[in-house]
Parts: structure tokens; sequence; C-alpha cells
């Protein structure tokens, strides 16, 4: 399985490429900016993109989604509970001090148990409100790893003092979905380095005592 992440925006969000050698498809998870390296890279590797998921809509995941599918034609899956902060990217814009980026229809809803399959891997979905309350994960069994937006980070977790967050239900979708993964499952986060589910477990200070 090809995966290669790109940082991307100002706020240099974690955009995962995943691509099948054999079939040659591939799932991209947050295009929040930088379309023309996405698309440089599904070249090189010459991959057509099946599918454009969404973890959270935050303008730094999803500001990229329509240039995206504008590309590619790939439908763009998100959790319907992010409907209202895509509705406002403006707002969004408006915090950054940027352009609102433009907006595409949201083709399939993401919900909790729903997957997507990418050659011989499945990509689960997994709903994990708390960042914003249509936060998924993703878990990719055969790859051993979690894309986990937001909501979990290395010796971290997603902040809650935006519209949507929820301190208590972060806590609770972590100790109920994430931390029942292996201990050695790779954790790609939203923003900066990966982690392992074992790691945090042990070390994260947000979580001791869950």
């Amino acid at each position: 399985m090809i995966h290669e992440i790109l940082p991307v925006g100002m706020l240099q969000c974690n955009c995962s490429i995943f691509g099948d050698e054999q079939t040659r498809e591939a799932i991209v998870i947050d295009p929040g900016d930088n379309i023309d390296q996405v698309l440089a890279i599904l070249a090189r590797h010459s991959l057509k993109v099946k599918a454009i998921v969404i973890t959270h809509a935050h303008i730094d995941h999803i500001g990229g989604a329509a240039k995206l599918k504008a590309a590619t034609g790939a439908p763009v899956h998100m959790n319907a509970h992010d409907q209202e902060l895509y509705d406002n990217l403006e707002v969004q814009a408006g915090w950054l001090g940027m352009a609102t980026p433009e907006r595409t229809t949201i083709d399939t809803e993401a919900r909790d148990g729903d997957s997507l399959q990418l050659g011989g891997a499945i990509f689960h979905v997994i709903e994990t409100p708390g960042h914003t309350q249509g936060s998924i994960s993703v878990w990719i069994p055969v790859e051993n790893k979690l894309i986990a937006g937001d909501t979990l980070f290395r010796d971290s977790i997603g902040r809650t003092d935006l519209p949507g967050g929820d301190g208590r239900q972060i806590l609770r979708s972590i100790r109920d979905k994430l931390l029942l993964l292996p201990d050695d499952a790779t954790v790609i986060a939203g923003h900066g380095a990966s982690t392992t589910i074992g790691r945090e477990k042990e070390r994260n200070p947000f979580l001791l005592g869950l």
C-alpha cells in the first residue's frame, strides 16, 4: 500500500494519500490545501482517486476538497454533524485571516460502521465526536494504522474550545473507540508527529486515569 503524508496549508494539516499498487486507485484523507502538490503525488504514482474523506469540517482539513473533487471527480465523504461547520466556512476563514475557499457538495455521509475498500484494505469509519460534533477517525486494520484527525495527537488531544467542541465527549471517544485498538497501531494525527496507541496510553497526560 502506498501511503504518503503531506502537511498542507498554514496550519500544516497532515493530508494522507493512500494508493493501491494493483488497482492504482487512491483515497485521499483531509485535503486541506496545496491541492497541486496532492495531484502531483497522485500523478507520480499513477493513481486515480476513488474517494475523498474528511475527518472533520475545520477549514484546514476540508479547505481543498472542492478543488480536489473538481480535478478528480471523486466523491466527498463527511459526517453530517459537521455540515453546519462547513456551511460557515467563511467564519472559519475569518479566524485565520484567509480567503474563503470554494465549497463542494458532500456526496456521502460518513457514519460509524461505514467502510471503504482500497484494493485489499478496508477503511473503517469510527465516529469520534468531541473536537467537533462530526469528527471521525479512520481505522485500516491491514495497515495497522489509524487516521485520527484532530481527536488524538502525540502527547495531546484535540482542542475543544471551538464551536462544536466538548471536552468530556472527546475523552469518551478516545477511551471507548480508539484505545481499544492494538497498542502497536500507528496513529497518524491531524497535525504533527505520528505515534502509537500504546504510547499514548502510557504517556499522554490527558489520558492518564481513563
